[in-house]
């Protein structure tokens, strides 16, 4: 295989709710292949863990202060390659968005090509991939293209769910696509032919937190109950303070510890003083990853809520399901996009519809009825995590991805008709 340079395309790097894909770059600079991270916006401050903020100053980031000079490269390609830069001009920011969010986000991120396809070309990159199919894909795509170099993507969750206006022109630009459940690759491959849709590999995420420390589960009232998320509108929690008022009128005895933070938070917490659970609902805030093991090893349930927005907006796996399986915590969860591929209802967990409180607190009813079954479908739930989200078996296979030296370059796209 010929030295390879892979250009890696996000929109902040590091961050903290994106333990798994800073954990992915990781373990693939750790088996050789050469990544430089590009980020499309400024740092993030908050809660990054040592290992992260070591991590920190080896990436390149755009963000406002960049703009002069996206400015002037976007000029500078444009007359270094006219048709390139006019084909792209003339189709890629022109897409049908699904919100003006997204529409501002797809257009810096186009514009960010350009800078980026300088940067890159000085750094040699030879192969040009982006951690999301959202924005960081547009940049990455555009500054492939005008460096005639392979291009790929991850389609994870709320980047693919809803799409946006150019996925379809993405799958076909790429040279691969990789997803990290197996429900997401049928949903990729209905905006692909069939030979395009082979270009679509599902590999797992890689355990980001695989501990020797079980909970320990007492299963004993006051039962202890946990979730951890970003405050979003795709975790469900508020799902969940409904069916904890549930629980609490049926006379159940718990605490719940509710991990996270997000432009949620403040109607949880008055969700939490409206259902009158001051008492039995805490909310610490956010709570860094290297320590999160200690809330794991002192719970008896770990709940995740998850539902499908409206706009069609979804979780894939949350990673918080495998960390708390491999503490050996049971896990009550819902029944959508990629969590039944590790939660299986009266074996590895239990799984509840989403939306439906009072199914949700039958099911945490349910585990606390039976601590035998309860820790008994954790310890098989470990096993199922330590397998499929093994570190080096998920890091060699998507080191493998970018094995393939005689993948095509990018393609500019050649019509503003396509969807």
């Amino acid at each position: 295989m010929n030295q390879r340079n892979i250009a890696y395309v996000l929109l902040w790097f590091p961050l903290p709710s994106e333990m798994f894909i800073f954990r992915e770059i990781k373990n693939l600079q750790g088996m050789g292949l050469p990544i430089s991270v590009y980020s499309l916006y400024g740092p993030a401050k908050n809660g990054l863990s040592m290992e992260m903020r070591a991590a920190s100053s080896d990436v390149t980031r755009l963000g406002a202060a960049s703009l002069p000079q996206v400015f002037r490269d976007a000029w500078a390609w444009r007359k270094r390659r006219p048709d390139v830069a006019k084909r792209l001009w003339a189709t890629i920011p022109w897409r049908k968005w699904s919100c003006l969010e997204v529409a501002a986000e797809g257009f810096w991120s186009f514009l960010a090509g350009f800078r980026l396809a300088t940067l890159m070309e000085q750094n040699g990159a030879t192969h040009v991939h982006a951690a999301w199919a959202n924005g960081p894909a547009t940049a990455a795509w555009v500054a492939a293209t005008l460096l005639d170099l392979p291009f790929s993507f991850s389609g994870r969750a709320g980047d693919i769910h809803p799409q946006d206006g150019a996925l379809a022109e993405k799958i076909r630009a790429a040279a691969f696509v990789h997803t990290n459940n197996q429900a997401n690759v049928d949903y990729l491959a209905a905006f692909s032919d069939g030979q395009e849709a082979q270009k679509i590999h599902m590999v797992y995420n890689s355990l980001t937190l695989s501990s020797r420390v079980k909970a320990k589960v007492r299963m004993e009232p006051p039962y202890r109950l946990l979730a951890v998320g970003r405050f979003c509108r795709t975790k469900g929690f508020d799902v969940l303070l409904r069916a904890c008022r549930l629980l609490d009128q049926e006379g159940f005895p718990f605490q719940l510890t509710l991990v996270g933070a997000g432009f949620q938070g403040a109607y949880l917490r008055f969700l939490r003083h409206q259902l009158g659970l001051r008492a039995r609902v805490f909310l610490p805030g956010f709570v860094s990853h290297d320590r999160i093991t200690e809330l794991y090893a002192s719970s008896d349930i770990f709940v995740m809520p998850s539902v499908i927005h409206k706009t069609g907006d979804r979780d894939g796996i949350p990673n918080v399901i495998m960390e708390a399986l491999s503490h050996c915590l049971p896990v009550v969860a819902t029944d959508i996009s990629g969590i039944p591929e590790v939660i299986e209802d009266g074996v590895t967990g239990r799984l509840a519809p989403q939306r439906d409180p009072a199914a949700l607190a039958n099911a945490i009813k349910a585990m606390a009825a039976d601590r035998k079954k309860a820790v008994a479908m954790a310890a098989a739930g470990r096993k199922r995590v330590l397998a499929m989200f093994d570190p080096e078996i998920n890091s060699r296979a998507l080191f493998e991805l970018y094995r393939d030296d005689d993948v095509p370059p990018a393609d500019a796209v050649s019509g503003a008709g396509k969807a």
